[in-house]
């Protein structure tokens, strides 16, 4: 079995490096891949994995951050635990916090995405992205709707999440090795801010707190064991690590809109996050307690920006086009927008935000005969 694996990746390492799609791992071997989508990983990053024992090949988390505006690698180690490989602050994300409701309102996606190889895209217009599988079973169930929502490239984004050229090149080849090494998918945790109990208290009045606090189940889970949770969804909610009872006789069938099956927690995992919810539920009594400020339901603001690039790209973040909450809190006044006659942000960004995005929608998708037409 451990010369089989070895061979596969031989195998498909080769295909990559005489620039082919492996028909296995990343699309058709007819299409040829760009050099950016087989570059090796920078030697310090190379070292770094050295150094923290982690295989060149072994699965990846990653984890988003809206607020703070960083997306974390995580990598399994020779222990079979994740641990965090590296820290990218993200040069752009577009929207609100809070999770994405329908096409065109910018909201870049919060919650739990499968990412599998026919969801890279070494094509993209954004120099290399990836894309979140949003709407997955929980959007659906949901009736979320948009489409093709990616972390990509060039500092630009309209609901996705965008890195710099570099960044996406180094996340790219990490999840192209994960892939490499035999790994079916890796999963993407998309969330508005790190879920702390500071964090929770200060946005409780938020309309999407009772979403936050599902998430935090799976956070919890990840956090205390350092494995990868095991995701489902029923009766339009999430489901961590759930298996069937003792002595069950029929294996669990999840049903997104249907009644949840009789089922429970893993138990080892649910002893461990259990003591975290406990301990995170008393913190955030006692900050509510304290009556800590609470942030504005709505920012106004059209998504963020790590202030490591605030300097070198300024004028980027800009006044909210499309009010995200608006179908549930119509007190909310409109907010101006780009013109030529004076408006706000016209007076403050001048004509940066004039210029319209281009895309060519034929070097859009991975497959651009399947997926075509989105600005990422």
């Amino acid at each position: 079995m451990i010369f089989a694996a070895l061979l596969r990746v031989l195998v498909l390492t080769t295909a990559f490096a005489a620039g082919l799609t492996p028909a296995t791992c990343l699309g058709e071997t007819s299409n040829p891949l760009p050099g950016k989508a087989t570059r090796e990983l920078p030697a310090e990053l190379l070292l770094l994995l050295q150094q923290k024992k982690m295989p060149k090949y072994s699965p990846i988390v990653v984890r988003i951050f809206k607020e703070e505006a960083e997306l974390e690698v995580w990598k399994q180690d020779t222990t079979g635990r994740f641990q965090i490989l590296k820290t990218y602050p993200i040069c752009r994300w577009s929207g609100d916090l809070g999770p994405k409701f329908w096409e065109g309102d910018r909201q870049a996606p919060e919650g739990f995405y499968s990412i599998t190889p026919g969801l890279m895209n070494p094509n993209s217009n954004y120099y290399l992205a990836i894309n979140t599988g949003f709407p997955n079973s929980f959007d659906k169930a949901n009736n979320r709707a948009g489409s093709l929502l990616m972390i990509h490239g060039d500092c630009w984004s309209s609901g996705c999440y965008a890195m710099t050229d570099e960044q996406i090149s180094e996340i790219y080849a990490l999840a192209r090795n994960a892939f490499l090494g035999g790994a079916p998918s890796f999963q993407v945790q998309a969330y508005p801010f790190r879920l702390t109990p500071a964090n929770l208290a200060r946005h409780r009045n938020s309309p999407n707190l009772a979403f936050w606090e599902m998430l935090k189940i799976g956070n919890d889970h990840f956090e205390t064991t350092h494995l990868e949770p095991k995701v489902n969804v029923c009766n339009r909610l999430y489901v961590f690590d759930a298996q069937a009872p003792p002595n069950s006789p029929n294996p669990l069938v999840f049903n997104p809109t249907g009644k949840c099956p009789p089922f429970i927690v893993n138990p080892k995992i649910a002893r461990e996050a259990q003591e975290k919810r406990r301990a995170d539920e008393i913190e955030y009594a006692q900050l509510l307690n304290d009556n800590v400020p609470a942030a504005p339901i709505y920012s106004g603001l059209d998504g963020g920006m790590n202030k490591v690039f605030l300097a070198q790209f300024p004028g980027r973040i800009m006044l909210s086009k499309v009010m995200p909450y608006a179908s549930y809190l119509p007190q909310l006044p409109p907010i101006p927008w780009v013109d030529n006659d004076g408006s706000l942000t016209n007076k403050w960004f001048g004509t940066l935000l004039a210029k319209p995005m281009v895309c060519d929608p034929a070097r859009v998708s991975f497959l651009s005969s399947v997926l075509a037409g989105h600005a990422c």
